[in-house]
C-alpha cells in the first residue's frame, strides 16, 4: 500500500490529526501533507470539520472501506507468501465476548502464537452484540460470541458447549441451599449482565421456553461483566446467573456454591462467527486450532 493510504487510515480510525501523528511517530503537518496529497490525487475532500472534531464526508467513508479491503488483501498476501516457506505471517484481529476474552481465550491464544509466531494477533473485547457490530464494520476478522441468535450475512460455528448456572455466595443466607423451586426463582433477588451481553440473551430466550419473563423477576441490579458480579456477590444475599466457566476457580476455592433450579437447564454453545463470503486465510487458520484445542 502506498504511504498516504496507510496515513489516511490512520486518520479515519482516530479521527485525529494529531493522534494519528503519534501512532505513525510521525509530525503533525506531515499527516495533513499525504491527507492533503492524497485529496489531490483523489480529486475529493475525505474529511470535513465541524468545531473541534473532524469527520470523513461520505467519499472518505468509501475510500475508508476500499482501503480496509486492500489492507486485508495485502496482508493475505503476506500470509500466502510465508505458507510458502511454512512460515506463516500475517495479522489476525479477533473480537471476543467478555466471558471468552477474560476466561477461555488467553491460553488458547497464547498456544496459538507458539505454533505461529510470526501471526501478529489483536485481540478486541466486548458484549457479543458489539463484536458482531465490529465485524459487520469490518474492524475484526473473527468473532468470538456466547450469544444464543443469528445475524444475517454471518457465518457461525459452535466450538464449545457452556452452561449459565445459579450460584451465591458461600457467606450468602442462601448459601445453604442447593435447590430452587421456579416459584422461590421467581422471588430471589437477581443479578444479572447488562443488555447486550449473550449470556443474558440466552438467559432471557431460555427461560421464556419455561414462561418465565426475564423483566418479571426479581432483579436487582445489571451489572456490565462477569468480574462485576462476582465481586457483587460477596456482599449480596441473592441470585446470580454466570457461565459456569467463569467460576471454576471461585468454585474450587468455595468462594461461591451453586444454586440449581428445578427443572430449569440454561445450556449454550460458544460461537466462530465470521462474514459471509468473507474468510481471511489466517482466520481460517485460528478456527481450525480452536476448534481442536483441548479446554
Amino acid at each position: 500500500m502506498d504511504y498516504r493510504d496507510i496515513v489516511f487510515l490512520s486518520v479515519a480510525e482516530n479521527l485525529s490529526f494529531s493522534k494519528a501523528a503519534e501512532e505513525l511517530f510521525i509530525s503533525q503537518p506531515a499527516v495533513t501533507k499525504h491527507i492533503k496529497e492524497l485529496e489531490s490525487k483523489l480529486n475529493t475532500a475525505l474529511f470535513e470539520r465541524k468545531g473541534n472534531k473532524i469527520y470523513l464526508t461520505k467519499a472518505g467513508k468509501l475510500t475508508y472501506r476500499h482501503l480496509m479491503t486492500i489492507k486485508q488483501h495485502y496482508g493475505e498476501l503476506e500470509f500466502e507468501l510465508g505458507r510458502l516457506n511454512d512460515a506463516f505471517k500475517g495479522t489476525l484481529r479477533i473480537g471476543a465476548s467478555s466471558t471468552i476474552s477474560q476466561y477461555l481465550i488467553p491460553k488458547v491464544i497464547a498456544a496459538f502464537h507458539k505454533r505461529y509466531p510470526k501471526i501478529q494477533l489483536y485481540l478486541f473485547n466486548g458484549n457479543s452484540f458489539e463484536m458482531e457490530k465490529k465485524l459487520m464494520d469490518n474492524e475484526i476478522d473473527l468473532a468470538l460470541v456466547e450469544n444464543a441468535s443469528s445475524q444475517a450475512n454471518i457465518k457461525y460455528i459452535d466450538f464449545l458447549e457452556d452452561e449459565i448456572v445459579g450460584v451465591t455466595a458461600s457467606n450468602s443466607v442462601y448459601a445453604k441451599r442447593r435447590w430452587l423451586s421456579v416459584a422461590e426463582f421467581r422471588e430471589i433477588p437477581i443479578v444479572l449482565r447488562e443488555q447486550g451481553s449473550g449470556t443474558l440473551e440466552v438467559i432471557q430466550k431460555s427461560l421464556l421456553k419455561q414462561d418465565i419473563q426475564v423483566d418479571k423477576l426479581n432483579i436487582i441490579i445489571h451489572l456490565g461483566s462477569t468480574e462485576a458480579i462476582k465481586n457483587f456477590l460477596y456482599d449480596f444475599d441473592g441470585l446470580a446467573l454466570v457461565s459456569e466457566k467463569s467460576i471454576e476457580k471461585e468454585l474450587r476455592w468455595k468462594d461461591v456454591v451453586k444454586i440449581n433450579i428445578k427443572n430449569i437447564h440454561l445450556n449454550r454453545k460458544f460461537r466462530m462467527a465470521i462474514r459471509q463470503g468473507h474468510e481471511v486465510a489466517a482466520a481460517k487458520l485460528f478456527m481450525d486450532f480452536l476448534s481442536q484445542y483441548n479446554f
